[in-house]
């Protein structure tokens, strides 16, 4: 039965990184499909193939993930923990899909295991500091990545701003898939770390092992997950990031992909789990300031905003109902 239930947690693990990944496919090429260097289909191929070289590359990230909200060897229901951690996340995902808003599936996937770690043994069994980490990272990033979108572009402005408009975007759209494929690999390195950490949880949760080395069938199976999400693509949330905060050109979507790409892919080296949507669209934010601040429709801006702080608290809430729904039917 032990078996069965963690081929369910497997089987929900990679389903979340599927989806996570074509929620998140616009935050890698939304900004070169918007300014046309990239066509959508082949955007959408080359995000998935970095994607996955990406996943493949690094682990630290898992382990975080795997041990830091909580010790999975210390909870009496791990297994159970994580089922109802990835339910809550992936229907938070596929809500704020539905409705084109371009939500953190990292926030969600925090959240919901922290609300079904406290459902099934209390706020005593949350790891306070390394659950502290880990917010620390996902709310300190974004302001970061704001700052090295509007530090870029500002000194794109300084270098370019005497040359021809049109040369200028001609020559970076070039440059743009270069930053696009950057912005995907680091995507990768992240992002379907998310995953490979889960499964580890419930391994240790199950006795199957008793360290958070990631196996690398655990690997290859996320990251494989992860790029075919990407091929499937996230069309609302690209029109979202690409056409709704500002009218972004080459050298925009170059500079804001640079930014967060950066940011993302620092986080990876420290073990730090962090929002891709929150970076990258924190970076664009940042890159339309700096190129004119009453361009940035900050009404958009406000609702994603928003979809960033609730985000949190109501997967808190949905796994913990869910966790206590499996509690009430099965255990």
């Amino acid at each position: 039965m032990e078996l069965y239930i963690l081929w369910i947690v497997v089987f929900l693990a990679l389903s979340f990184d599927f989806i996570n990944g074509f929620h998140d496919t616009a935050n890698a090429i939304a900004t070169s499909v918007s300014t046309r260097a990239l066509r959508p289909r082949v955007a959408i191929i080359m995000a998935a193939l970095m994607n996955f070289l990406g996943a493949i590359t690094f682990t630290g990230v898992a382990k975080t993930i795997g041990g830091g909200v909580a010790n999975p060897a210390d909870l009496e229901f791990g297994v159970q923990v994580v089922i109802a951690a990835l339910i809550g996340a992936i229907a938070w995902n596929l809500i704020t899909w539905w409705f084109g808003i371009p939500s953190s599936s990292s926030h969600a996937l925090i959240g919901s295991l922290a609300g079904a770690v406290i459902a099934s043994a209390g706020f005593e069994a949350i790891n306070a500091s390394g659950f502290l980490d880990i917010l620390k990272a996902l709310l300190i990033s974004p302001f970061i990545a704001f700052a090295f979108g509007f530090i870029i572009m500002w000194l794109l402005k300084k270098i370019f701003g005497r040359t021809s408009p049109h040369q200028v975007n001609k020559g970076f759209r070039f440059s743009q898939i270069i930053t696009a494929a950057f912005q995907s690999f680091s995507h990768g390195t992240n992002d379907a770390q998310k995953a490979m950490g889960i499964i580890v949880f419930a391994l240790v949760a199950a006795g199957v092992q008793d360290n958070m080395d990631v196996p690398l069938w655990v690997k290859l199976a996320a990251a494989t997950a992860m790029a075919l999400g990407t091929s499937v693509g996230g069309w609302k949330i690209i029109k979202t990031m690409g056409t709704k905060i500002f009218k972004i050109e080459p050298i925009n979507g170059f500079a804001a992909d640079m930014g967060s790409a950066l940011v993302i892919l620092t986080a990876t080296f420290l073990h730090l789990p962090v929002s891709t949507t929150h970076v990258i669209t924190s970076s664009i934010l940042g890159v339309g300031s700096a190129k004119r601040f009453s361009g940035v429709k900050w009404n958009t801006a406000g609702r994603i905003i928003i979809a960033w702080i609730i985000t949190i608290p109501i997967t808190v809430i949905m796994s913990m109902l869910v966790y206590w729904a499996i509690e009430l039917i099965f255990l």
